[in-house]
């Protein structure tokens, strides 16, 4: 009888039965195990899954208003009408002198891009509820993707050999530099002491030109058009961040022109001047090395590109440092890398990824002491193709190896080869049979297979079943364990159908009948 006349009565069955001498078999195989390798090589690596966190920040200026002031026409107005935004969880007003920041926070899982279109749709619906003389509400999204670095290097001098003030700005240099390497989102400093100009106006001067602290004031606005490098004056102290190509030394400074009706009146005749860096400045960075000395440093932060490869881009990172380490030296500036995730994810995947490997070799050891070799042999090649297709699949989805990912293929990996080890053990007692004597080996395996197939069908569906009330848990818990909802299914019912499809193929290319 020829086993293509056999009747099946189940996907087990039709798959032993199609592909059991079908030449795509091998072909289909080799192609799987491709795949996983592209998955493997092309997907991103990070630590800690990706997790979907929406909020921003809703900043209102009011010129010349206390905290207070801001506080009741500016940041409980705003958090009123935020309140009524659906999917908010927190929200925290920051009152200040001159402005007022509202930070909104959505429930983790909230869709990012309707969270902030309401946030917006709320805010621009409601521009009546800020007073008379208030800026245009500027609407700061929160991106948790680009907004936490993955790389921090810390810059600094030991030997003092550069000042504060040029290490800052070749910091910043150098930030021009990183922000050009490919799936860099940001690159933000932190730290450091900028140039400044301080300029003390002496109001004898003043008096006797008929000049007032606002006449300079607006002199100084005129030239200084960035408004953030006019620092806020104290009494009659002035400070002037510098300025490219503008105002770079005291002489520049000096030689500003306050207009008045009768003569030209330069800043040097009504004021002093004198070069320093804002030390005002409270955000003070020290670095503490193993000599136990403390050195103000400068730090440089990267962040990344949403779905892109931590690992990829901290080794460009650290090739770029590396080749600019000499060039640094020269300058007197030394450096040190005080957070690299693309390392830390690199060496959590590797580790997991060894441990993922031992756990497969202990199982072909028990397979062989259970089965025999030939047997444990046909399920250990199932283990790859499972997971070649879970992470092919995994890749389509936009996911990353993390470890997470990694715990949900340990988590799933004693349960993978439960479908092919069912189907290699059935085939083995037919072999076995008193009134299989008269059958061919074909027949065996398609006769095996269709007999298991329902029984093993209901026990995979039970165990995936099993897995779908996590995809449905909230909050952070439920974000960072997605993946194990997301890929331990996949995983299951792939299992099911590498063990219709390949073990009954290879049983009878390997297995041998007893006489």
């Amino acid at each position: 009888m020829d086993y293509k006349s056999i009747k099946v009565h189940n996907i087990g069955g039709i798959l032993s039965k199609t592909f059991l001498h079908n030449p795509l078999t091998p072909i289909i195989a080799v192609f799987i195990l491709l795949l996983g390798y592209i998955a493997l090589t092309f997907m991103p690596r990070e630590e800690n899954p990706q997790m979907i966190v929406s909020g921003g920040n809703i900043i209102v200026s009011l010129p010349g208003a206390t905290p207070q002031e801001v506080e009741n026409v500016i940041v409980k107005p705003i958090e009123r009408k935020m309140k009524e935004v659906l999917g908010v969880e927190h929200i925290q007003g920051i009152a200040r002198e001159d402005v007022g920041i509202v930070n909104v926070m959505f429930y983790i899982g909230e869709d990012k891009e309707q969270s902030n279109l309401k946030m917006y749709d709320k805010m621009m619906q409601n521009l009546d509820i800020l007073p008379r003389g208030a800026s245009q509400p500027l609407i700061k999204p929160l991106d948790i993707d680009t907004d936490i670095p993955i790389y921090s290097i810390a810059f600094y001098s030991k030997d003092n050999k550069i000042s504060q003030a040029n290490l800052y700005e070749k910091v910043k240099h150098l930030q021009q530099k990183f922000n050009s390497i490919e799936n860099i989102a940001q690159a933000n400093i932190i730290g450091g002491h900028k140039k400044q100009f301080n300029v003390i106006l002496d109001t004898n001067k003043l008096n006797r030109y008929n000049l007032t602290i606002n006449d300079v004031k607006q002199a100084l606005n005129a030239v200084v058009i960035n408004a953030a490098q006019l620092k806020k004056a104290r009494g009659n102290e002035i400070r002037i961040g510098s300025i490219k190509n503008v105002l770079q030394s005291i002489n520049d400074v000096q030689n500003i022109i306050i207009p008045t009706p009768n003569r030209i009146v330069y800043l040097k005749d009504i004021a002093t001047i004198s070069d320093g860096v804002d030390f005002q400045n409270y955000k003070k960075a020290e670095i503490n090395l193993k000599d136990k000395n403390l050195y103000p440093q400068v730090t440089l932060t990267l962040s990344k590109l949403k779905g892109s490869n931590a690992v990829v881009i901290a080794d460009e990172v650290t090739k770029r440092l590396s080749q600019m380490r000499s060039e640094l030296k020269k300058e007197g500036i030394n450096y040190t890398i005080t957070r690299n995730d693309g390392e830390r994810a690199n060496d959590a995947v590797t580790e997991l990824m060894f441990h993922l490997l031992i756990s497969v070799v202990i199982i072909i050891l028990l397979l062989i002491f259970v089965l025999g070799w030939k047997e444990a042999m046909i399920v250990t090649f199932t283990i790859p193709a499972i997971f070649s297709i879970t992470l092919f699949v995994a890749y389509l989805g936009d996911q990353t190896i993390n470890r997470i990912t990694l715990f949900a293929f340990l988590l799933s990996l004693g349960l993978l080869v439960d479908d092919a080890i069912v189907v290699v053990e059935n085939i083995h007692r037919h072999f076995h049979k008193e009134d299989s004597k008269d059958k061919t080996n074909e027949e065996i395996m398609v006769e095996a297979t269709d007999e298991i197939g329902a029984s093993t069908n209901i026990a995979t569906i039970a165990i995936i079943l099993t897995m779908v009330p996590m995809a449905f848990v909230g909050q952070m818990m439920g974000q960072f364990m997605r993946p194990i909802p997301l890929n331990v299914p996949v995983a299951m019912a792939a299992s099911l159908i590498i063990a219709y499809i390949f073990t009954p193929y290879f049983a009878n290319k390997i297995l041998k009948r007893g006489k």
